[in-house]
């Protein structure tokens, strides 16, 4: 095939041999291009630009993978750039479905219909700012208690500290909480 009709295929041509100047030249030719292909597909450009910069780092190293008998330069970088951006794509879905079903088994196991009220109020924004406010082992027992669902005996065996301790420590704890948050006692 003549030089003049595959420009893209005699760039690779030329950094497969380490050429640094075609590698350059066809970036600057071709980058616009790709991005703008790997863009539709990813839909962000930040990602974008990540799965450029990878097509790119692949066309370095492997770029012997490129045959013109089998079509032209410009050819194989817009091929290598959708199937880069279809596994990027493929992966950040597999993220977040796996983030998705994390939060979802975390919703499930998290509360108890005893401990429904109290879980939704601790949630509020103005709680946990509460929360953050106690002194650490007070704090600490009341998250094990109604976060994680704990009795006073398993906060005792996990935190290494008397049964008493936990329980004067969740008393005051929730003490201070009500007076911070100015809830009556009788309510």
């Amino acid at each position: 095939m003549p030089e003049t009709e595959d420009p893209s295929g005699d760039l690779l041509r030329r950094i497969r041999g380490g050429d640094e100047s075609a590698f350059e030249d066809l970036y600057r030719s071709q980058g616009r291009v790709l991005l703008a292909c790997i863009l539709r597909i990813v839909r962000n450009r930040s990602l974008a630009e990540e799965v450029l910069q990878d097509v790119f780092a692949e066309v370095w190293t492997r770029c012997a993978g490129f045959d013109p008998d089998r079509g032209t330069g410009r050819a194989w970088l817009v091929t290598l750039s959708r199937r880069r951006a279809v596994d990027r794509v493929r992966a950040v879905q597999s993220q977040q479905d796996r983030d998705f079903a994390e939060g979802v088994k975390e919703v499930h196991t998290d509360g108890t219909d005893v401990h429904t009220e109290v879980v939704a109020h601790m949630e509020s924004v103005r709680t946990v700012t509460a929360l953050r406010e106690l002194p650490e082992d007070q704090a600490r027992a009341i998250a094990l208690a109604y976060y994680q669902d704990m009795s006073h005996r398993e906060i005792s065996e996990h935190l290494q500290v008397p049964l008493g301790t936990v329980k004067s420590r969740v008393r005051d704890g929730m003490a201070r909480l009500r007076a911070q948050l100015g809830v009556d006692d009788d309510a």
